[in-house]
């Protein structure tokens, strides 16, 4: 079976190296990933995604793209001839592309669908508290994450798991997920499962405006926030009017709490914040302009006098 395989973040390597151990049953005849860019800075010199690294340690023949819905994307697709196209993590396709491959085109996706279609299913169900999510892989149709389900695996979410944790886990569990999606389909044992939209939510993009941390919150809700988000994109909030990222929290069970929501204080040392119904402890955070500290030796820079020193 020939393979065309679509990725671009770390998330997709695992299932390409899967992929690869597959052969000669299945060939890998192209990775579609994207362009060379700056990735750890704005101004930092262009580097390969992740997945473009990989096929090169591979020898596989790498295509980069970052626009997919040209003619050209779609004639160079076509010269590969694949039975079936897999994608991991890369960009929505158009029906030009998706269509080509007699055995169809099967997507990779973080969650448990039609739970958290969307850009981030993995932050949102950390940030939403959930016990439980997985992967599924479906084939591609029209609209983003809406396909027949092929077949998915679940796994419980750690109460202290944060998104990169889960993230990494759900990687290496998707290959596996992915290895007994091809064989499915190369035996054509599979049954397409029909997305029940009714039960469907969504895992929008995160941005600057949705990682913003709002302490009228339960501090368990606080706290899955502040997990759901880390290592990246991180959650914030500010102080002093400059931004604070805030990487590792905990609940506080050491006092109850009549203060504000966002007021500071220190227990035996530790940086508390407190929440709509407690305490927060909070335990690495990042000062504007300055690197990651654990948060006792961010407290130890403040000065409590008689004003009260709060998030905002």
């Amino acid at each position: 079976m020939r393979v065309v395989f679509m990725g671009t973040p770390q998330f997709a390597v695992p299932s390409l190296r899967r992929i690869v151990a597959m052969s000669p049953e299945f060939e890998t005849v192209l990775v579609v990933t994207g362009c060379d860019k700056p990735r750890r800075s704005k101004n930092s010199p262009p580097e390969p995604t992740p997945v473009k690294q990989a096929a090169l340690e591979l020898g596989l023949p790498v295509f980069e793209a970052d626009d997919v819905t040209t003619p050209e994307f779609a004639e160079k697709v076509a010269e590969s001839k694949p039975d079936v196209i897999v994608v991991a993590a890369f960009r929505i396709l158009p029906p030009a592309v998706f269509e080509l491959p007699p055995l169809g085109t099967f997507n990779l996706h973080g969650s448990l669908l039609p739970a958290y279609r969307g850009a981030a299913p993995v932050n949102w169900s950390i940030i939403n508290g959930d016990a439980e999510t997985g992967v599924t892989t479906f084939f591609l149709q029209q609209s983003v994450d809406t396909g027949n389900i092929i077949t998915s695996d679940s796994t419980p979410i750690g109460p202290e798991e944060n998104a990169s944790e889960l993230l990494e886990r759900l990687s290496e569990i998707g290959a596996g997920t992915l290895e007994r999606t091809l064989r499915m389909i190369a035996s054509g044992s599979v049954t397409p499962e029909k997305q029940d939209d009714r039960l469907a939510t969504k895992a929008p993009k995160l941005h600057r405006r949705n990682t913003r941390i709002d302490w009228n919150q339960p501090v368990q809700r606080l706290h899955d926030f502040i997990r759901g988000l880390a290592m990246r994109p991180t959650a914030w909030t500010t102080f002093g009017g400059k931004n604070l990222k805030i990487y590792r929290a905990r609940p506080f069970d050491g006092a109850e709490s009549s203060e504000a929501p966002g007021m500071l204080r220190i227990e035996d040392g530790r940086l508390l914040v407190a929440g709509s119904d407690g305490w927060l402890e909070l335990l690495t955070v990042q000062a504007e302009g300055k690197k990651a500290m654990e948060a006792e030796s961010f407290a130890r820079g403040l000065r409590f006098g008689d004003e009260p020193l709060r998030f905002e």
